[in-house]
């Protein structure tokens, strides 16, 4: 008889779980709870259908399951750009400063066509019927042989395997369990750093790469001005154009008009007044439910990734946690996500 898996969350981690399982011919259901997949991979469109990065954008050579997921799906990587001069504002009452990045023997990467473009591949590959977009999983019971998962819109699923691949923050706030998990893990929920929990990230688009032409990379690092950094965002082709950053934790308390404005003001003395003739402005603070609880708290970066506790199976070896938070290398990465879910592909025995 098949084994029904359950995955809870249809990110990069989640994904590749149920992908290495269609590879077994092992069937699973995903159930994410948002209107999309990829968690905190996220690339739109620009007005001029220019992939924008709102998400997970950079890996490098280290990250070694990235390169083979790619490599298996034939997606190519190239690298950041980061020729010519960048700038560096260090005080309001200094001078921006000038710089060269110097050529690295480890670059950052980023993915043709968007970083997206491995979540379409890997949905490529699953079963369309499997995979439930807004079920918001809010309890897992122990029923004998099985685990029943409860959705929010009433739904029940029966499995005998369930992998929650969320935040485990998220986890100890959204789910009920029952029985209820050991005390030492429900303590550890809260005490692990969600990766981009509460950062901004804002994309520009333009017709032409003006600053390159003036000889600038695009790099900007500031330690005054909304922007905290940004980078070239012009696509694989090198004919879509663009920039995309950071915004400092305080632009949150404005609208995203007003954010807009203040990232032109400091762009336009360092950049020119092309800056102004921009053909779309977007960006993102990723604080929404589906990656952060009302409570959340801010922990230190990488804070309990990868603890041993996250690592075990629970409920008579019937529940499994996968996501980046929960691995021991690379936590917080896109390479971390999809080292656990080769660790509980692995775990799994079917």
């Amino acid at each position: 008889m098949n084994k029904k898996i359950v995955i809870v969350g249809g990110g990069i981690s989640g994904l590749t779980l149920a992908y290495l399982f269609s590879k077994k011919n092992i069937e699973t259901k995903v159930l994410e709870a948002s209107n999309r997949l990829g968690g905190r991979i996220h690339t739109i469109k620009g007005a001029l259908d220019t992939p924008l990065e709102l998400g997970a954008t950079w890996f490098s050579d280290a990250h070694q399951n990235v390169l083979s997921l790619l490599n298996e799906f034939h997606i190519k990587k190239f690298a950041q750009f980061t020729k010519g001069v960048s700038i560096y504002q260090t005080d309001v009452s200094v001078p921006p400063q000038q710089f060269i990045v110097p050529e690295s023997e480890m670059p950052s990467y980023r993915v043709e066509g968007g970083t997206q473009n491995i979540i379409y591949t890997l949905v490529s590959y699953l079963n369309q019927e499997n995979i439930q977009l807004n079920t918001d999983v809010t309890s897992i019971k122990e029923k004998g042989d099985e685990l029943e998962i409860e959705t929010s819109n009433g739904q029940v699923v029966q499995a005998d395997k369930v992998i929650v691949c969320l935040p485990p923050h998220l986890v100890g706030t959204k789910i009920k369990f029952m029985p209820h998990l050991p005390e030492s893990l429900n303590k550890l929920f809260p005490t692990v750093q969600t990766w981009m929990a509460e950062s901004i990230k804002f994309v520009l688009e333009y017709e032409r790469p003006f600053w390159r032409e003036k000889e600038l990379s695009g790099l900007l690092y500031s330690n005054n001005g909304i922007i905290s950094e940004m980078y070239d965002h012009t696509n694989f082709e090198e004919n879509k154009y663009g920039f995309t950053g950071f915004l400092n934790a305080g632009a949150a308390s404005y609208s995203q008009e007003q954010r807009k404005g203040f990232v032109l003001n400091q762009l336009s003395p360092l950049l020119g007044d092309e800056v102004l003739q921009l053909s779309s402005y977007h960006d993102k603070i990723w604080n929404d439910k589906y990656l952060i609880s009302d409570n959340h708290i801010m922990n230190s970066p990488h804070q309990n990734n990868g603890h041993p506790l996250l690592q075990e199976s629970y409920m008579n070896d019937k529940l499994y946690f996968s996501g980046t938070e929960t691995s021991n290398q690379f936590g917080g990465y896109m390479e971390g996500a999809i080292l656990s879910a080769i660790r509980v592909a692995d775990q799994i025995k079917i």
